[in-house]
């Protein structure tokens, strides 16, 4: 590509579309598509804090593009590593075969992760990460002799993505409807944690619910816990509305699954890379699961990866004690991508330089402050939050869940502001670089439209 040709496309890129592109062939994904289609909000360009509409409006990212661009949009070093990746090998089959970048970015992720915990197995996505990451329990019970270990629990509530094994242990569900009877067997549910009457507008941590912990004890004894291969859950819950766990919840999971010899999943696709204010949520609680899941953040959304984090003994028994040849039956066309390791190189040294993966901890008791103010407005029933996470749930109009805050999600969008919505709760999770000023703007904004709702 010429010079004139670069800069052709990058005026292109920051300017408002003068042709808007047919919108019907494509099938859109977690989506209403025919409102949508009938007024579509269209993303052109995007810079640190911003992303820039069709219309050349300016919009302030105040969810992460959806809970993945944590060091913001566009950055330079990871747009070059991605560059020169491309430029000398585009790809690399992972099967027999290698090349640095996965192994270094191996290494270099080992080197974050709770102390125990390093050995990584790349995937392209969260969803495929819950997948592997099941398997991988699977296969470690086997390969110690316990066969009959083919069950698993997941929460209600919780999402986990949305391959057959996500669906089957998530508990969201409109996510589980349609393939109901397709989902696998031997699996049930933990109650949630979401408790409004003890825990309304708790300030990080709840007080009270540890002891939703013990419904663990009620499924070990239905099932016996002999039978149970792993645990699965979000240690902060954030597709269902950001649910913070209770003090002492997770300690206390951790303890029934040591009890019973079960293993003990997180899924940290969303709360990895920094969200938490520590590099993993597991080393913010000072829990350490078995397997970690992550995705999103691990390449700043700049490329597809996912990763499934293993404790060595987990490795080590499923390779070790195999016959001679493939130990683990299991991987992808793009595992370990080169693009994307490097992608997730770059993004690894920014967090270095910018200590991205503590400051969600510096900022933590500004946004707290934030998040709180907009505890008296109209229609609000809950506030709460944890490191640069937070969300504002409100009471659901009559016979129509979720349409209070789809109103509000398009209003602030409306007033350049980009928040999340699920059912009837706003979420807020802005880049890690965000500033004091920026995190003003997106609240008082939020604030006029939860008090202008109706």
């Amino acid at each position: 590509m010429t010079t004139t040709q670069t800069q052709s496309l990058g005026a292109l890129l920051h300017a408002p579309l003068t042709t808007q592109p047919s919108l019907d062939a494509l099938w859109m994904p977690f989506t209403n598509n025919r409102a949508f289609k009938a007024a579509p909000r269209l993303l052109v360009s995007a810079k640190d804090m911003h992303y820039r509409d069709a219309e050349g409006r300016t919009i302030l990212d105040g969810v992460s593009g959806l809970w993945c661009v944590n060091a913001g949009h566009c950055r330079d070093e990871i747009v070059e590593a991605i560059r020169s990746a491309a430029g000398s090998l585009d790809y690399a089959p992972g099967f027999q075969m290698g090349h640095a970048l996965s192994f270094e970015l191996a290494d270099r992720l080992s080197t974050i992760l709770p102390a125990g915990i390093d050995r990584v197995f790349f995937t392209n996505s969260g969803s495929e990460a819950v997948d592997t990451a099941l398997k991988m329990a699977l296969a470690y019970h086997r390969a110690r002799g316990e066969e009959q270990r083919v069950c698993f629990v997941g929460r209600l509530r919780g999402y986990h993505g949305v391959g057959f094994g996500g669906i089957s242990v998530g508990g969201i569900a409109p996510n589980r409807t349609v393939f109901e009877a397709q989902l696998l067997p031997h699996v049930d549910h933990l109650a949630h944690t979401h408790d409004l009457g003890r825990n309304a507008f708790s300030k990080g941590q709840p007080t009270f619910g540890a002891d939703f912990a013990n419904d663990l004890e009620r499924i070990v004894a239905e099932r016996g816990g002999e039978t149970i291969a792993a645990v699965i859950i979000e240690p902060v819950a954030g597709s269902t509305g950001v649910l913070i766990p209770p003090v002492g919840y997770l300690e206390r999971l951790r303890a029934i699954c040591d009890a019973h010899g079960i293993l003990l999943i997180f899924d940290e696709v969303i709360t990895g890379f920094g969200r938490t204010g520590a590099p993993f949520a597991s080393q913010r609680f000072n829990v350490t699961p078995d397997l970690i899941t992550a995705a999103k953040g691990i390449t700043n959304g700049a490329v597809p990866m996912g990763a499934v984090m293993a404790k060595r003994e987990i490795h080590d028994t499923v390779v070790q004690r195999a016959p001679a040849g493939i130990e683990f039956f299991h991987g992808y066309t793009y595992s370990g991508h080169p693009l994307a390791a490097a992608a997730a190189l770059a993004m690894l040294d920014l967090c270095a330089n910018d200590s991205l993966l503590t400051r969600g901890a510096a900022l933590e008791d500004y946004f707290e402050s934030a998040v709180h103010s907009l505890r008296d407005k109209p229609n609000v029933i809950d506030v709460r939050n944890f490191g640069l996470v937070g969300a504002i749930e409100m009471t659901p109009r009559a016979q129509q869940p979720g349409a209070r805050a789809t109103a509000a999600f398009l209003e602030c969008f409306k007033r350049g502001i980009l928040v999340r919505q699920t059912g009837d709760t706003i979420a807020i999770a802005p880049p890690l670089i965000i500033s004091h000023s920026q995190i003003d703007e997106i609240f008082t904004v939020l604030g006029e439209v939860l008090g202008e709702l109706q």
